[in-house]
C-alpha cells in the first residue's frame, strides 16, 4: 500500500455513520440477482469482503470512524479492487440507500470539461438529504480525463470540500495532475496474490454449484 496522508483532513459531520451501520447491509439476500454478470453479482459488499487490501481498508475505516474522510485517490492495475473498495466505503457510510448519496462516473466515457461543469458541479452544489454531512463523487478511469477537465475538477474539489468527498480512480497515477494529487490521500492497489484469487474463484464456483467435465 502507498498511502499519502499529507493532505489536510477536513472535520465533517456524519450522515448515516452510526457505528456498525453498513457492516452487514445488502446481506439479507446475498448474490440473489441471477441476471447480473458474476463480476457484479459477487462484488464485495463490505470493507471486510475486499480481498488482499486490509491495510488500505483498515486505514479508510479509521478515517470514517473519526469522521475525517479525505478526498481519495486510488491507483493501480485493473481488477485490483479499486472500484469495489469505494463502493463498499459508500455502503459503510450511507447504508442501503447509498446510491442516493453518490455520483459515479466513468471518466473514460465522459472525460471533457463539460462533464465537470455540468454533472459534477451540479451534483456537488445540491445539498444532501441530511442537514449536515457530505456526498461522494466517484470518478473511475480518471487518468483519461483531459488536462482542461482536470483543471476544472481541481477548482470544484476546492470549492465544495465542505459537503463533497471525491474518490479519483485511475490505472496510471502519473496522468493525474499534481494539483489534484496533492488534494487527495493516495492508496496504491497492488496486483492480487494468486492464492487470494483462487479462494475467491472457489467461493463463486461453490455458490453457482458449477460442475466441470472432469467431475461428471
Amino acid at each position: 500500500m502507498d498511502s499519502d496522508e499529507d493532505t489536510q483532513m477536513m472535520e465533517v459531520e456524519p450522515t448515516a455513520l452510526a457505528k456498525g451501520k453498513g457492516k452487514a447491509v445488502d446481506r439479507e439476500q446475498p448474490y440473489n440477482n441471477e441476471n447480473l454478470p458474476w463480476v457484479e453479482k459477487y462484488r464485495p459488499v463490505t470493507l471486510d469482503d475486499v480481498v488482499s487490501h486490509k491495510d488500505i481498508t483498515s486505514t479508510i475505516e479509521k478515517f470514517i470512524e473519526k469522521n475525517r474522510l479525505p478526498h481519495l485517490l486510488f491507483y493501480g492495475p485493473p481488477g485490483t479492487g479499486k472500484t469495489s473498495t469505494i463502493l463498499a466505503v459508500a455502503r459503510r457510510i450511507y447504508g442501503v440507500d447509498y446510491r442516493k448519496q453518490i455520483l459515479e462516473l466513468n471518466a473514460s466515457d465522459e472525460r471533457g470539461i463539460d462533464v465537470v461543469r455540468e454533472q459534477i458541479k451540479q451534483f456537488a452544489e445540491t445539498r444532501t438529504l441530511f442537514s449536515k454531512g457530505y456526498k461522494l463523487i466517484i470518478l473511475d478511469e480518471a487518468d483519461m480525463m483531459t488536462q482542461q477537465a482536470q483543471a476544472a475538477l481541481r477548482r470544484v474539489i476546492e470549492q465544495y470540500t465542505k459537503n463533497v468527498r471525491f474518490c479519483i480512480i485511475c490505472n496510471y497515477v502519473n496522468k493525474i495532475t499534481p494539483a489534484i494529487q496533492s488534494r487527495c490521500t493516495r492508496f496504491r492497489f497492488s496486483p492480487l496474490p494468486i492464492s487470494e484469487v483462487e479462494k475467491r474463484l472457489i467461493t463463486v464456483v461453490d455458490a453457482e454449484k458449477c460442475v466441470f467435465e472432469s467431475e461428471i
